[in-house]
């Protein structure tokens, strides 16, 4: 067997996935190799030198201007100003040690970490809720730039197989496909998320289910070095959108201790080494020759062209094969899903037509009602009789006659 058969799976060790210090918590890239923490004591301590190193020049021109004051107006002319010069003099001094103090790291004593982690988690969910427009992916960074960066290079390794990558996933299991499509769409639905521990959910829900599906492949549970090319491979097949700035947002205003520490701080480190990868493979890293690689990414060939003479794996089926057998079953299902939406619109449009022809027959009946109720009780309209005013009085016949009129002599 030729020396381009001999495959080998991507590795990283675990402890490449640590900080640079040693502190035991898990690093990033964004942060140098440091975690949160010691990154951001490193930040501090450099900012303290700088405040200190600021002061201290301040410190050395005021006592430059000073002197040259002193010596231009002579001891003698600043006597009844002399105590006002000390006197301001300590006012700077003290000025300078109170700054000092405010720039000191703080020496009481922390609320319990439950209480803090919850109320962080609330404000980090207000907060950003509101302020999500302005702070994802700002005009004033280069995300913007890397995503499309991202994204193009992404689309130009579109030929990379699953045999390549050394990933333990037979997406002919229907269980393993299910398991691949939700690990796809939780990587894609986290930009549409505006929380960062909503979009690190995300990343660890996708995660699970490429842990599950290598699980039912491989009849036993996922190691680590199963892991990371299965995540490279879902990335690659999902070509997240906004992939860097999602990145970067979690990075920046993610509550610092999910990052560190636990499963979701695990995960979104594999995936920033994932998008590092992507970024840096190459020829060597997917065991093939500098020519076809760069045939591959020029299109001018495609690796589902060779067969097993090729210099693929004789263990097992050739990449053709197993894409070709991959394509049908997804077209298989594809046509299963028509078939079913096809029934379910031809049931529809029956009912919808029964539902037109009750209608139809229940206008009909009342028609015929109605009309049958107007031939048994035909409607009479009779114009009102004239009557005189007294007409309605019962006791007419008992009035007395109505009074004559009578002429008196005068």
């Amino acid at each position: 067997m030729s020396q381009r058969t001999e495959r080998r799976g991507i590795h990283v060790d675990q402890s490449d996935l640590l900080c640079k210090k040693g502190c035991g918590y898990y690093g990033n890239a964004a942060w140098q190799g440091l975690c949160s923490k010691c990154w951001r004591e490193e930040y501090q301590r450099a900012r303290q030198k700088q405040i200190q190193d600021d002061w201290a020049l301040a410190e050395k021109l005021q006592r430059e201007e000073e002197a040259a004051y002193a010596s231009s107006q002579g001891a003698t002319s600043l006597g009844p100003f002399s105590k006002f010069e000390e006197k301001k003099t300590n006012e700077k001094t003290r000025k300078v040690t109170t700054v000092k103090k405010f720039f000191s790291p703080s020496s009481r004593t922390a609320p319990k970490k439950e209480c803090v982690e919850q109320v962080m988690d609330q404000v980090e969910k207000y907060i950003m809720t509101r302020l999500y427009k302005s702070v994802f992916c700002p005009e004033t960074t280069d995300d913007e730039k890397k995503d499309l960066a991202t994204q193009n290079r992404i689309r130009a390794l579109h030929w990379v197989t699953i045999q390549m990558l050394c990933v333990s996933m037979d997406e002919e299991i229907p269980e393993v496909s299910d398991n691949v499509v939700k690990a796809i769409t939780d990587i894609i639905e986290m930009d549409s998320k505006r929380v960062p521990r909503d979009k690190l959910a995300c990343i660890t829900h996708c995660s699970k289910h490429i842990f599950s599906a290598i699980k039912i492949t491989k009849n036993e549970p996922a190691s680590a070095d199963d892991f990371l090319p299965a995540l490279i491979y879902i990335v690659l097949k999902a070509n997240p959108p906004r992939l860097q700035s999602n990145i970067q947002y979690i990075t920046r205003f993610c509550n610092p201790s999910r990052l560190m520490t636990g499963e979701d701080g695990y995960y979104f480190t594999n995936l920033c080494c994932a998008v590092a990868f992507i970024e840096k493979l190459d020829a060597q890293s997917l065991n093939l020759s500098p020519e076809d690689f760069e045939r591959y990414m020029s299109g001018q060939a495609s690796p589902r062209q060779h067969d097993s003479d090729a210099g693929w794996p004789q263990t097992g089926p050739a990449p053709s094969t197993v894409a070709t057998n991959t394509a049908l079953a997804q077209l298989h299902d594809n046509l299963e899903a028509l078939l079913g939406l096809s029934s379910r619109q031809e049931n529809l449009m029956e009912a919808a037509q029964s539902l037109q022809s009750d209608l139809v027959s229940w206008q009909e009946s009342v028609q015929q009602e109605v009309k049958d109720i107007l031939e048994k009780y035909p409607l009479e309209i009779r114009p009102p009789a004239a009557s005189a005013i007294d007409a309605d009085n019962v006791e007419n016949d008992r009035l007395p006659p109505p009074l004559t009129p009578q002429v008196f002599a005068g």
